[in-house]
Formats: C-alpha cells, sequence, structure tokens
C-alpha cells in the first residue's frame, strides 16, 4: 500500500538529516531522481552548497544543528517527514553514546512541533543482551527514544553496509590488500549478514512510500549470512589476490584490535574500534518481513563487493566514510580580536608567477593529495602520515573521495578543506597531530598580462612552547617543500615560470594586527 506521496514534487518536503554523510550523501540525490522535494540540513552550508545535487530546484537547504533544539526544530517546521541518519561516532566525540542520545531527544521534540507523520531511522542489527557491543546498544537504544515519541518512527536494522567509500569496505579493503597473513581476533568467524548499500537505500526510500512500514522495526540484510573471514576470501579472489592466511587468536580485544586497524587502514582508532566491537556479536536477521513489502534485487556480498571495487577503480566514489563531520574553521582565522583569539601567527609561504590561466593553474592544484601525492618530496609526506597514524592520528591513507574534485569539508590525507573557490582558492586545515592548529592554504591571482601568480603558505598557531619548538624545527623543511611543490606544480602545468618561487609572508605576526582573509604583506 503507497502511502500519500505518489506525486512527491507536489507535497511538503521530506527533512534529509545528516545529508553530507556517507548514507545521506547517498540517500539525498536518489530521493530527488524520484521526485521529492527534500529539505536537508547541516551545521556547514558551504559544505551542503558544494553537493552536485544541492543546485536542483527541488532541494532546500538549511543549516541546523541536532545538538540545538532551536534550530532543529526549524528545520523539521513544514515537513512531512524526516530520515535520521545521525551518529556521533567521530575522532572528535569522546562519549559518542551520550552525543548519540543528547541528539535523539532533540529529535523527538522537533518531530512532534512540526507534526511529522513519520521519522525513518537507520540502526545497526544484533540482538540486545550483556555482550552487546556500546556501539550497537547506542544504536538500540536511540531507536527506543525516537520511537518512545508521539511522531511513529520506523526502525531499519542493518548488519554490515557494503559499499565504495563505506567505513567497513575500507577497512575489509585494506586489511585484505596489505595483509597476506593476517592475526585476527575470533570474531572474524561469527556470522553476519552484509547488506549493499543500494539496497539500504531503496529501503529506505521505500519506507517513506509504504504505510506497512510506519512505526514498525525491520532486520535488513542481503542474502548472504557468513563470517568476515569468508568475506574477506570473496574480496581476495575478486581482486585477483593470492589466498590470504587468517589466523584467529584469543587475546586481541577489540581495543587492540582497533589500534591494528588504524595502522593497516585509512579509518580512525575512534571509528575502528565500535566497528570491530559490533562485529564480535552475530548480526543476522531474524526476520524478513521488509522483502515483501519492498521488493528488490538483494545483491550478493560478491556482487556488492565487485560493485565497490569497479566505483574505486573508476574513482566514482560518490560519498565516503570521511564525509561525515563538520569542518572546523579555526575562530584566529577570521577574528583580529587578540584577547578573544590570542597568540601569535606563524606563517612560511612562497609564491610563483606562470605564464598560465588561474583555469591551467587550478588543474594541479585541485588534484593534490590522494593518488597524485604532494607533487615534491613525497616521502617526507609518507614519514609524517606514519608518525602521526604512531601516535593516533590520521594517516596520509586516508586519500580523498575523487581524483580531481574537491568539496568543503573533503577530506584529504591528513587534511579537511575548509574552503575551495575554483580556480582562485583551496584552504586546508590539518587533522594530524600538532601541538597547535595549522593551515595550508593556496590562492590564485591573474595578473594584468595574463599570467597567473600562485601562492602557497602555512599558517600556525601554536599552543604552548612546545608548540612554538615545533614550528622552528619545522621551518627548514616547509621552506624547501614549498619551494619545490610550485616547481613541480608549474612542471606540471607546461607553461614557462615568469618569476620562480620567492617568499612571501611576513614569517610572524599577532592576530590583532592582521586580518588573515586578506593577502600577507610583502616580505
Amino acid at each position: 500500500m503507497n502511502h500519500g506521496f505518489k506525486n512527491p514534487v507536489s507535497l511538503k518536503p521530506v527533512l534529509v538529516t545528516g545529508a553530507t554523510g556517507y548514507v545521506g550523501g547517498r540517500l539525498a540525490p536518489l530521493l530527488l531522481e524520484s521526485g521529492y522535494r527534500i529539505r536537508v540540513m547541516g551545521r556547514s552550508l558551504s559544505k551542503l552548497e558544494c553537493r552536485p545535487w544541492a543546485s536542483s530546484p527541488n532541494a532546500e537547504l538549511v543549516q541546523a544543528d541536532v545538538f540545538g533544539v532551536d534550530s532543529l526544530k526549524k528545520a523539521a517546521k513544514g515537513c512531512r517527514a524526516a530520515f535520521y541518519l545521525i551518529h556521533s561516532m567521530n575522532p572528535n566525540q569522546k562519549d559518542f553514546a551520550r552525543a548519540d542520545r543528547a541528539a535523539a531527544r532533540n529529535m523527538v521534540e522537533a518531530a512532534v512541533a512540526a507534526g511529522l507523520e513519520k521519522i525513518i531511522y537507520l540502526g545497526g542489527l544484533g540482538d540486545d543482551g550483556p555482550s552487546l557491543s556500546e556501539h550497537l546498544k547506542s544504536r538500540t537504544e536511540v531507536a527506543k527514544i525516537l520511537q518512545s515519541g508521539s511522531v511513529p518512527t520506523t526502525f531499519l536494522r542493518a548488519a554490515m553496509i557494503l559499499g565504495s567509500g563505506g567505513a567497513s569496505f575500507e577497512v575489509l579493503r585494506y586489511l585484505v590488500e596489505r595483509l597476506p597473513v593476517m592475526t585476527t581476533p575470533r570474531w572474524v568467524r561469527t556470522p553476519c549478514q552484509p547488506i549493499a548499500i543500494r539496497n539500504v537505500l531503496n529501503y529506505l526510500k521505500g519506507c517513506l512510500e509504504h504505510d506497512e512500514t510506519t512505526g514498525q522495526s525491520f532486520d535488513i540484510g542481503g542474502p548472504d549470512i557468513l563470517t568476515y573471514q569468508e568475506l574477506m576470501g570473496i574480496y581476495a579472489r575478486e581482486a585477483g589476490l593470492r589466498k590470504r592466511w587468517i589466523i584467529p587468536v584469543p587475546v586481541l580485544t577489540p581495543r587492540l584490535s582497533s589500534y591494528w586497524i588504524h595502522l593497516v587502514t585509512p579509518v580512525h582508532s575512534s571509528i575502528a574500534k565500535p566497528l570491530a566491537e559490533g562485529l564480535r556479536n552475530p548480526a543476522v536477521c531474524r526476520e524478513n518481513r521488509i522483502r515483501s513489502i519492498i521488493p528488490q534485487e538483494l545483491l550478493t556480498c560478491q556482487q556488492a563487493i565487485r560493485l565497490a571495487m569497479e566505483r574505486v577503480q573508476q574513482q566514482k566514489i560518490e560519498t565516503s566514510w570521511s564525509d561525515a563531520g563538520m569542518p572546523r574553521t579555526p575562530e584566529w582565522l577570521y577574528y583580529g580580536d587578540a584577547p578573544y583569539a590570542g597568540g601569535t601567527i606563524f606563517e612560511c609561504g612562497y609564491r610563483i608567477i606562470i605564464e598560465a590561466s588561474p583555469e591551467e593553474v587550478w588543474k594541479p592544484i585541485a588534484r593534490i593529495g590522494g593518488q597524485t601525492g604532494w607533487y615534491f618530496a613525497d616521502f617526507l609526506w609518507v614519514l609524517r602520515g606514519a608518525m602521526d597514524s604512531f601516535m593516533g592520528g590520521i594517516d596520509l591513507s586516508r586519500g580523498r573521495r575523487h581524483p580531481s574534485e574537491l568539496y568543503n569539508g573533503d577530506a584529504l590525507d591528513f587534511w579537511r578543506v575548509i574552503n575551495v573557490e575554483k580556480p582562485h582558492h583551496l584552504m586546508l586545515l590539518a587533522e594530524m597531530k600538532t601541538p597547535g592548529e595549522a593551515i595550508m592554504e593556496f590562492r590564485l591571482h591573474q595578473l594584468d598580462n595574463g599570467h597567473t601568480e600562485l601562492q602557497q603558505f602555512a599558517r600556525f598557531r601554536p599552543k604552548g612552547l612546545f608548540g612554538i619548538l615545533y614550528w622552528y624545527l619545522l621551518y627548514p623543511f616547509h621552506k624547501m617543500i614549498y619551494k619545490g611543490m610550485l616547481k613541480e606544480i608549474s612542471k606540471t602545468i607546461g607553461k614557462p615560470v615568469s618569476q620562480p618561487p620567492e617568499r612571501f609572508a611576513p614569517g610572524r605576526y599577532h592576530i590583532c594586527n592582521v586580518d588573515p582573509r586578506l593577502p600577507p604583506a610583502k616580505q
């Protein structure tokens, strides 16, 4: 039985929370393609505006935060239904379960105030009990909070989701590709029922269209029930790799497993730990009622892995696990009030003038990082990434979502894109472990003679004495690397250089004297 969504364009919009995350970022365009009007919310409008589907006349973008109930109420007002695709499992959130409880309660209050007809929530699959992982307990707890309100909540319980860019798939991919022999926890032999991301999306959309699903809980899974060890074997065969030798041992706790995953894969230990803990619990569908309500072709694990691998090889990853979260822009970048921001900012920067247009110069800038690398002294970047990984930070292997496209909020190796204005400006925020806050920036200025001035510089706000020592210790390397990068970028463009790299930064300034939005003063 279809709901009253037969002519979706004429109806009130559907609210999509988590629209810049892995699942939400794929659900939004699917709803638009199906003719729905959607309202997508995020903490950063600039991050939302970069999405390819954001310019659709049926897409409305709103700035809101699930931890701010008033903004959430405004976002939900006038909507007919809402997809709740929020979780707080990220490196910056120490107590994700507590944060998720608070966000869920706010969603209940906002849904009631807006008079929503339904909430659709995607959570985890696992049997309640004392052995259930903290992550899966939190997912179930969120469902109970949402269902305790007067607005009916549909709860979809999924096990591992297989798809290009997904955290579970990335862990699987890197483990199998990098380790021919693995000592693993015993959970590699725990049964699970993975599901392809496209099937998850179809179920989510289907719950919007069928009254039978309103207020119900459903297990969703693919046609295969297998162990993680068998899943690794499937990946190895699809990738054309030799058989992987897997040796389960009883001493690897989820915490130790997460550190191992962190070192071998781009997934941070804070995310790897709840994933590893969840794998110790059997995750098999206890019922399949939804299959008769929302019929679709369910992909096998082999099909899902093959499709995900094709997307990776074609570099057509729509969304990534690293997309979620808000790019945190340091306040000192925009405020010149010393008592408010405080401190001294160090700079190191160089510029080069190339006989080319900004569009031509922008191309190698837009491809920086990932498989392209950093154009100069890549071994030093790799060494810095390895050091960061051992300190619990983010390795260079996180890469980037797309080889040439950059959106606000994108992960880029151990950086985060906080501003991109093609073809004039790229600003990156360091997410590696540093005793301070670091920014790397590229600016392109078209000159009167048709040439382009390319500026590259770093800004660093140290924290304490160690931060200052850290800056001066790395300063000689910054000078060498930045000059080398500009030379190599110009070679990549293949156009003559009218002025070789020269220093272009004050070196050091106090926040109260300089507005960082303006070009640095010439040295």
